[in-house]
């Protein structure tokens, strides 16, 4: 296959990862009820620590260890607060609105840059070499996997029906098909380096700022404990990737 065909089809199978949230669709309601923090807990987990062991080394060795490249993680954490109080303000002053969906659009947005990025590294590789471009994509799967799991469950958490949750979930992994096509049409002369930081901040934002709250100080000690639980599995989840796959 050309180079090319080799990105796009990257691009259609890491979207596809997305639907792995449509095993969710086989549970009774209750049993989705149940496992529902637990998945806004490992998205937590799972975003944060893409952020610490992914985002931030990868933007590192782009800027450099230099001031501007922790403005810009602030940027992203900055503008994520803005949207989200713009989100609350329009939908809280409708009187049929659910205040609890502004961050699933946070969300979504986030998770769209960031495969936006991850479409635009690793096209880069697969014009570099396609067995090196096969070993990124993996990796890069790999990490998707909890992370796309996780925000399918936010999403249902924040009041979307699963199909509609399953479509927009799929929707957003498609910007990793439009990063390599971009990357492929401009030939890496298009800088778009600063987009890495700006997503940490974004995904520190949700993590830190919306996750961990709707999922902590529970009555029950049990239940903390699971989503605490879940909470370190996500983290660990991006650790061992970031270890076990890193060159």
């Amino acid at each position: 296959m050309s180079t090319l065909a080799w990105i796009i089809t990257a691009g259609f199978l890491m979207s596809a990862i997305a639907l792995v949230g449509s095993v969710t669709l086989l549970l009774k309601d209750e049993t989705l009820q149940r496992i529902l923090l637990p998945l806004v807990a490992l998205a937590a987990g799972s975003l944060i620590g893409g952020a610490f062991f992914h985002m931030i080394p990868a933007g590192i060795e782009q800027f450099g260890n230099r001031t501007s490249f922790y403005v810009l993680i602030l940027a992203g954490f900055s503008a994520f607060f803005a949207l989200e109080q713009l989100f609350h303000w329009h939908h809280c002053h409708r009187a049929t609105a659910n205040c609890k969906r502004p961050l699933t659009y946070l969300i979504l947005i986030g998770d769209g840059l960031h495969n936006f990025i991850g479409g635009l590294a690793i096209a880069g590789t697969f014009i570099v070499d396609i067995r090196l471009g096969i070993m990124a994509w993996l990796a890069a799967a790999a990490h998707e996997i909890p992370q796309e799991l996780g925000d399918f469950g936010v999403l249902i958490h924040g009041g979307w029906a699963k199909g509609k949750a399953l479509l927009f979930n799929v929707l957003s992994a498609l910007t990793f098909l439009l990063g390599g096509l971009f990357a492929y049409g401009m030939s890496f002369n298009a800088d778009v380096s600063f987009l890495i930081p700006f997503a940490a901040g974004n995904f520190l934002y949700i993590g830190a700022s919306d996750l961990v709250p709707e999922v902590k100080a529970h009555g029950d000690i049990r239940v903390n404990s699971v989503n605490f639980f879940a909470f370190i599995l996500g983290l660990a989840l991006m650790l061992v990737i970031k270890v076990t796959l890193e060159p």
